[in-house]
């Protein structure tokens, strides 16, 4: 067979406006940023990935990551010529992690990856059973979790009415695994009604509460905060304090019995490892873009079922079809899933890439892929459309 010979690389920083402000204690956003990587092979077969540089996540940006794109990626594709599907994943794998200047880059990483992967299925005709089962991953494989895990609803730290009106509509919609975040001004009376609200669900095993405080809190603060909220029965705590202060995360441990699940703290597999050695690893928040791409991903969520610890894919606020839909892939692969967030669709963006926005159905049902490759296709007139400046093209 021919080789998969990349032509060229086009980036597409995209502006969409979110139907409503998301705040949390790291960020308010009124508008999505994604960018978008289209790399055409000279086959003609094109694949697309998607991303989200956050300086608060992984200490990117968007521009960081066009950049990385142009000075870090560009060259190594220049060397890409897979002639078959193991050939392509082991040269997906071996893509870079960090810059020149030895910054980690798993935000502008992941954009590329989820590129080259959907043309590589798309050019070989394989799918994620074949990537997990070059992967060698034991127990993993379609149905993975995708028939029992449901979307959570994510409750942002806006004002009090806003809450529970979010927290009604979920409700409703048939959502009963909720995220509350919390690390602002406010957040007991937020927390005391969302929880009066799921009471009786809750008490019933019918319902789980889990706050996030985005790594807002010291260990002090998190003590008295905790404390406070005893009375609530939460599923868990994520990322109460920043990254870097991990061992004060064992005196969270000791004095109180939600689990803590790592966000921010876990990035790559050897920040997977130290957490494990510290014996602070309850949880993982897996984000396919904070986590370099779809196959480091899975080899975290590997390392995680190993250690039992417990899985919750997560995703970036305002993330289009592309990067849900390689979420959907890792839950169709993926084992023991506890929590799942993502795949809004229009529920949150003004606008999307395809034609057909992946959004979660009642009660949080993850939606179908039907496509080839990643099992989207993008629309290049929306693509276009949402992108204010021009694309940025790199000729290989």
């Amino acid at each position: 067979m021919s080789p998969a010979v990349v032509h060229h690389i086009t980036l597409f920083p995209l502006t969409i406006p979110l139907r409503r402000k998301v705040v949390h204690a790291a960020s308010r956003r009124g508008l999505a940023d994604p960018v978008i990587a289209a790399v055409e092979l000279t086959s003609g077969v094109v694949g697309h990935g998607e991303t989200h540089g956050r300086h608060y996540v992984t200490g990117e940006t968007v521009d960081s990551v066009t950049e990385a794109v142009s000075g870090v990626y560009a060259p190594v594709l220049m060397e890409f010529h897979p002639t078959s599907f193991p050939e392509a994943l082991e040269a997906i794998e071996m893509l870079p992690w960090r810059d020149a200047k030895s910054h980690l880059i798993p935000a502008a990483r992941a954009a590329i990856e989820l590129a080259l992967l959907d043309a590589a299925m798309r050019t070989f005709g394989r799918d994620i059973d074949d990537v997990v089962q070059w992967m060698g991953l034991p127990g993993f494989g379609t149905p993975g979790s995708a028939r029992q895990v449901r979307f959570s609803g994510v409750l942002a730290a806006g004002e009090l009415a806003s809450t529970l009106r979010q927290l009604r509509l979920m409700y409703w919609a048939g959502l009963r695994e909720f995220k509350l975040k919390v690390g602002l001004e406010g957040d007991h009376d937020r927390l005391r009604r969302v929880a009066s609200y799921l009471e009786r669900a809750i008490a019933g095993g019918r319902a789980s509460l889990r706050v996030d405080a985005n790594g807002r809190w010291s260990k002090d603060e998190a003590i008295e905060w905790l404390s406070d909220a005893a009375y609530v029965p939460m599923a868990a705590v994520e990322q109460p304090l920043p990254k870097g202060n991990e061992e004060d995360l064992l005196i969270l441990r000791d004095l109180f019995d939600a689990p803590i699940v790592h966000d921010e703290s876990l990035i790559t597999i050897e920040d997977a490892h130290r957490l494990i050695e510290l014996g602070a690893a309850d949880g993982f928040n897996i984000r396919i873009s904070k986590c370099g791409g779809l196959i480091p991903s899975l080899r975290l969520a590997a390392l995680a079922r190993r250690e039992g610890v417990r899985l919750q894919l997560g995703c970036m606020v305002g993330e289009a079809s592309v990067l849900s839909a390689a979420g959907l892939l890792f839950l169709e692969v993926c084992p023991g899933v506890v929590w799942a967030e993502g795949c809004f669709g229009s529920s949150l963006l003004s606008s999307d890439i395809v034609a057909k926005p992946l959004r979660f159905g009642y009660g949080g049902r993850p939606p179908r892929l039907r496509g080839r490759g990643l099992g989207v296709e993008v629309d290049p007139q929306r693509l276009r459309s949402l992108c204010e400046d021009q694309p940025i093209v790199i000729n290989l």
